[in-house]
């Protein structure tokens, strides 16, 4: 068919690139629209966990991240309430599928190091789907500038207001009730934090701090806002000192208040936190004939496992295995749509998993409740911990 490509994939986020670098590897040709001028870099990074490591690796970019960024040796639980710590997990463990592997990644310079491998020109840029329409197996992919793209294959890595999950029918992403903001410090002089993952739970709120590097710490914070926190939503002088002032008040080390008083924050101050009901991705349409979803515009989920990233690139390279094995005769629609069924089959289970587990353990972490709280401080922490690492011991496989 002149004129039409085989294979669209709308967002270059990290499902977006894993899967066109996945393709690539292939030796599939894929097409990528990003609505924005550029990458994409917000959130500054994301714990990148062993199951992500297992995807960045059959990639091909896996040793590339892991010259930057520090392995994490334990995980640290303190109560908010009593300053103590509630749990300790040794990250040094084997799991099932092998050792386990977990570091804290700047966003932009994986984003950066997936395009990098991409043949250039994969991805356009300034260019937004407003609209999708059919001709036969053919999508008429119909731009915010009025043009027209047509695609063979169409696949929606286009985030939490996914248009492509719109067109599927899966219903839109729930309100959590909670507010997320996040931040960067740098400390060229280096920082003094040891290889280990701090969280602050408890007394309403959940909190992280993360050395990325020997010279830059990430932190973020979610929390129940309420309508006095509205102001504080939209400055960034206001939400740091939103921040400042409830970690204050719980018992927070003085180091993990630096890192928050002198950090870079986002433009976006505060995002609500969404995700998709797990009911919907056990009911809904994944993938219908030449067109499937992956990552937030799949299953958005809530922070608590950090696992939205790392869930993003295992669907990336399922999927590339999928379609690309579908591909490796040449294009022949009814193989097409066996591979995309084959993704959503394989990929379904896992998502409702991760989704549900992230909401049970935000609902822990958080709570108010004096039972809950009693719980927590009592068992729970370490048990939430160990439901982490456990989640992140998974592999998606090879290409």
């Amino acid at each position: 068919m002149e004129g039409v490509e085989d294979i669209v994939i709308a967002g270059a986020g990290l499902a977006g690139l894993a899967t066109a670098l996945g393709l690539h590897r292939k030796g599939v040709r894929s097409v990528v629209l990003e609505s924005s001028a550029t990458l994409r870099a917000s959130g500054y990074a994301f714990t990148t966990w062993t199951n992500a490591f297992r995807a960045l690796d059959a990639l091909g970019v896996g040793d590339k991240i892991r010259e930057h960024h520090l392995l994490y040796e334990r995980l640290v639980a303190f109560s908010a309430s009593t300053g103590e710590a509630a749990a300790k997990v040794s990250l040094k463990m084997q799991g099932k599928s092998g050792p386990h592997e977990i570091r804290c990644v700047k966003r932009n310079f994986l984003l950066e190091t997936l395009e990098s491998e991409l043949p250039e020109g994969t991805i356009r840029y300034s260019s937004k789907i407003a609209a999708i329409d059919e001709e036969g197996d053919v999508k008429l992919l119909h731009m915010a500038d009025g043009s027209i793209i047509k695609a063979k294959v169409l696949i929606g890595c286009d985030g939490v207001n996914s248009v492509v999950a719109k067109w599927l029918g899966l219903p839109k992403p729930i309100q959590s009730g909670r507010s997320a903001t996040r931040g960067m410090a740098e400390y060229p002089d280096g920082h003094g934090f040891g290889p280990e993952m701090l969280q602050f739970i408890g007394q309403g709120f959940r909190s992280g701090v993360l050395p990325c590097s020997d010279t830059s710490v990430y932190w973020n914070y979610t929390w129940y806002p309420s309508p006095d926190d509205k102001d504080a939503e939209e400055s960034v002088a206001k939400m740091r000192q939103h921040v400042l002032t409830k970690l204050r008040a719980a018992k927070i080390p003085l180091e993990a208040l630096d890192v928050i008083e002198r950090s870079e924050m986002s433009e976006v101050v505060s995002s609500p936190l969404r995700f998709r009901s797990p009911l919907s991705l056990v009911r809904g349409s994944i993938s219908r004939g030449n067109v499937c979803v992956a990552g937030d515009a799949f299953h958005p989920m809530t922070p608590e496992l950090g696992q939205g990233g790392c869930a993003a690139l295992e669907d990336g390279v399922v999927l590339a295995r999928c379609l690309g094995d579908a591909f490796a005769h040449g294009y022949a629609c009814e193989s097409v749509k066996a591979g995309l069924e084959k993704y959503a089959d394989e990929r379904r289970g896992r998502a409702i998993r991760l989704v549900t587990a992230a909401y049970v353990v935000g609902f822990v972490q958080q709570s108010n409740n004096t039972v809950v709280k009693f719980l927590r401080e009592k068992f729970l922490s370490g048990l939430l911990a160990k439901l982490m690492v456990d989640m992140a011991d998974f592999d998606c496989g090879e290409l």
